[in-house]
């Protein structure tokens, strides 16, 4: 199914109305959907379900996609600079070409994802417990709330956790070391 522009900035209003647990609106649900070329840029989604919609070359760059279902979705070439990926499910999503830059990956599923670049995953790891990414590329780690370079990373852990011997500086560490050995 494809959307006019208009039919597109309906569906996200409807949407935005349903985030505000108003009886006015519906959870955006365009899964499968030819949203190919959409302009989607700031668009707040989180939630919404885009399982295996084909969002090739649309431009999604600021959007707040927090824990959107993009399982197997078609990204190809889409502009997600900026986007909020945190939880999101891009398991078995085709993102080669996607402009990831900025874009916080925080607690995303990229397992089985097409990447043109190469990103490594941890989960359960440090006080969180949550998902730390990896983009051997771009140099750039996201973990929690904290988005920048290896090196960055690797002093606010030992300033956050001074103690050498705290179970979750180690765990960091440990990832850190394993990421410098396969570089």
């Amino acid at each position: 199914m494809q959307f006019t522009q208009a039919e597109l900035n309906e569906i996200v209003k409807q949407h935005n109305e349903w985030l505000k647990y108003t009886s006015k609106g519906n959870r955006a649900n365009l899964s499968g959907a030819d949203l190919s070329g959409a302009n989607l840029s700031g668009a707040d989604l989180s939630g919404a379900n885009l399982y295996g919609a084909n969002l090739s070359g649309a431009i999604l760059s600021g959007a707040n996609l927090y824990g959107a279902n993009l399982s197997g979705a078609i990204l190809y070439g889409a502009n997600l600079s900026g986007a909020i990926l945190y939880g999101a499910n891009l398991s078995e999503a085709d993102l080669s070409g996607a402009d990831l830059s900025g874009a916080n990956l925080s607690g995303a599923n990229l397992s089985g994802a097409i990447l043109s670049k190469r990103y490594i995953q941890v989960s359960r790891i440090g006080s969180r417990k949550g998902m730390t990414t990896y983009c051997f590329d771009d140099d750039i780690i996201w973990c929690g709330c904290f988005s920048g370079n290896l090196k960055d990373f690797a002093e606010r852990v030992r300033e956050k956790y001074p103690d050498k011997k705290n179970i979750y500086r180690r765990e960091y560490e440990g990832f850190i070391k394993y990421i410098k050995a396969i570089k």
